[in-house]
């Protein structure tokens, strides 16, 4: 890590590749001889149109998207989908949730203001600490879609496989885990990502949907905004985008380009997360809190066997400069999140002062 940077943790905002944060900072007064800013250019501008352009494109050959997606840059975090996805996609006003922790759960409970919205499985039995078997559920024959969290943030499980959705269309929210590896966009109805896990700052999700979800026939009543139509038909341009969040994405894109696209992230982060889990296995002292199948490369939550020890731990961390260990309020303990542009060294970093923390208190 270079400029005193610390490792930061933090579940979001994340970290962003020293690369890219060095371009930018370069480009920050100046943009490619604008004479201006992104941050201060219109929208509507050549230059950043291509600026627009570019991230799209380059997203499409990360991913792979299939020209029959489209993909969407629309201002407003992940919470805002977990309305607009059934105020768009609810046809027969029937929809079936997989609830795999805080965030399914929120957007399961949202979802229920505007249609019969059905608890297709759940772990909650079990504090969310697992995936359960989706491969024969019981899946409702007019549903117009079936929802996942692919990648709980807050307790740090993940699906190795994708739910037998019985033929319906799969919604899947990949804020925490979005562009950490392959994915087949083609498995999916939609897609979408708050970005500032892995991508770039806070204030806009990326979706991927198809193109024949994309309905006219709404309710009128539902505002422009809220409408897929509506930025799909505009080139996310509707009103003024997120545009220096937009140019920032195009910066990591290319950024996962250039290191060898998403096998080699995945890769990567198979390796880092390794270093993490050997050591959770191994401690007398810390423990991981999710079944080992569904362990999420994102976000490792552990716990020791007290509160009081979990929250001088997280002192400890803190004073010696890893920053954000100290897990969601909601469930306590610590949790490292361990993103795209979090380097191997700083996990094996905070490997090593664990094992010392637990040398020296025993």
């Amino acid at each position: 890590m270079k400029y005193g940077r610390t490792y930061n943790f933090s579940a979001g905002p994340s970290m962003l590749p020293e690369p890219v944060l060095e371009e930018v900072a370069a480009e920050v007064l100046n943009y490619h001889g604008s004479g201006m800013s992104v941050m201060e250019m219109s929208h509507r501008s050549s230059v950043f149109q291509t600026i627009a352009d570019e991230a799209e494109a380059d997203l499409r050959e990360l991913m792979n998207i299939p020209s029959n997606y489209k993909v969407l840059f629309i201002q407003g975090g992940a919470t805002l989908q977990f309305a607009m996805l059934p105020l768009n996609l609810l046809k027969n006003g029937v929809a079936d949730y997989i609830v795999t922790g805080a965030w399914s759960k929120k957007a399961y409970s949202e979802a229920k203001k505007y249609g019969k919205i059905n608890l297709l499985a759940t772990s909650e039995d079990k504090n969310y600490s697992y995936i359960p078997d989706c491969s024969d559920l019981a899946v409702s024959p007019d549903a117009d879609y079936v929802y996942i969290c692919e990648n709980e943030t807050i307790h740090g499980t993940t699906y190795q496989k994708l739910p037998n959705t019985k033929g319906k269309i799969l919604v899947s929210d990949q804020s925490s885990m979005f562009l950490s590896r392959p994915c087949n966009v083609s498995d999916y109805g939609l897609i979408y990502a708050g970005v500032q896990k892995n991508v770039g700052p806070a204030g806009m999700i990326v979706a991927i949907i198809r193109e024949d979800l994309i309905r006219e026939d709404i309710d009128a009543r539902i505002p422009i905004y809220l409408r897929y139509d509506t930025h799909a038909n505009n080139g996310s341009m509707y009103n003024t985008p997120n545009c220096w969040c937009i140019y920032v994405c195009g910066k990591v894109f290319k950024y996962l380009k250039s290191i060898g696209g998403l096998e080699a992230m995945n890769q990567r982060n198979i390796e880092k997360a390794k270093v993490l889990y050997d050591f959770l296995d191994n401690s007398k002292m810390f423990s991981g809190t999710v079944v080992k199948q569904d362990r999420s490369l994102m976000n490792v939550p552990f716990v020791t066997a007290s509160k009081e020890l979990d929250a001088e731990v997280v002192a400890a961390t803190k004073a010696a400069g890893y920053d954000n260990l100290k897990g969601h309020k909601s469930v306590g303990g610590l949790r490292a999140s361990i993103y795209n542009a979090m380097p191997k060294d700083g996990v094996e970093a905070l490997v090593d002062f664990l094992t010392k923390f637990e040398a020296e208190h025993k």
